[in-house]
């Protein structure tokens, strides 16, 4: 069962639980920029963090021309005009809104083993400071689903095919009209590169949810739940709202129930 040790916050709707991440997110870059000049950030792009965004955006405190900030996955095989590629909503909710230090996305145009080599280059520079992630609905962290989620991948960046429950998620938050349109395939960061981060941020609104995250807490360590291996994590810091925290709930009732009994 869950360990009451991790760094676990639930809310009861979705806006508190993004503007309750943008907090500690916050409070985290305070603190890192008062010593440092250059703060590395990767950002999820999903509708799960839009509250998160909103709130960081509006930030006055945030010395924002210290962040270089990244994203972690990429579909190939979209339009460049495509709105749901992950560049362009990180463009719309934070990019467009802050003046960052430097933006560093992956380009799905690029020769593919090229853009492995040119954007695993540019992470391994120096450490992530922070890391801003969700977890989907089949337990992936970026797009490393069951089938291709390697705990000890030894690459940085690299080509994925995505499994059919994580391209019907992309259905499911609205973000495409059909399966059919969802591409297969694309470019994502690795889990050690995701774990690699010192400050792990994972933000999981959503009833759709609720079984990832009971699989993250209460089943062994495995690829079977990529998100698994956030709880290895010295500090990573989790924000649920009532509904993807809904199943660890029920069962923590059910085993006060049988206990009392």
């Amino acid at each position: 069962m869950l360990d009451f040790n991790k760094d676990v916050n639930v809310f009861p709707t979705y806006k508190l639980t993004g503007i309750a991440a943008g907090k500690a997110i916050e409070k985290c870059i305070l603190k890192l920029q008062k010593d440092k000049d250059t703060i590395r950030i990767i950002f999820a792009a999903a509708p799960s963090q839009d509250g998160m965004l909103e709130y960081l955006s509006s930030s006055s405190e945030i010395t924002w021309k210290k962040i270089v900030a990244f994203n972690m996955d990429e579909y190939l095989g979209l339009p460049d005009d495509a709105p749901q590629l992950f560049s362009k909503y990180l463009e719309k909710h934070l990019f467009s809104k802050v003046e960052l230090k430097k933006i560093h996305t992956i380009d799905p145009n690029n020769p593919v083993q090229e853009e492995v080599e040119r954007f695993s280059r540019l992470i391994k520079e120096a450490p992530i400071d922070i890391v801003c992630l969700g977890i989907g609905e089949n337990g992936h962290i970026a797009f490393n689903d069951p089938p291709v989620a390697d705990f000890k991948d030894p690459e940085i960046l690299k080509v994925v095919e995505l499994d059919q429950e994580c391209r019907m998620q992309q259905v499911n938050d609205g973000c495409f009209r059909s399966l059919d349109e969802v591409p297969k395939r694309a470019l994502t960061l690795t889990i050690p590169a995701l774990m690699n981060g010192n400050n792990l941020f994972c933000v999981v609104p959503g009833i759709n949810k609720s079984r990832a995250v009971y699989k993250t807490f209460n089943e062994p360590v495995s690829t079977a739940c990529p998100a698994s291996i956030l709880t290895t994590h010295s500090n990573c810091s989790y924000y649920f709202d009532t509904d993807s925290y809904k199943e660890i709930e029920d069962a923590q009732i059910d085993i006060e129930n049988k206990t009392f009994k």
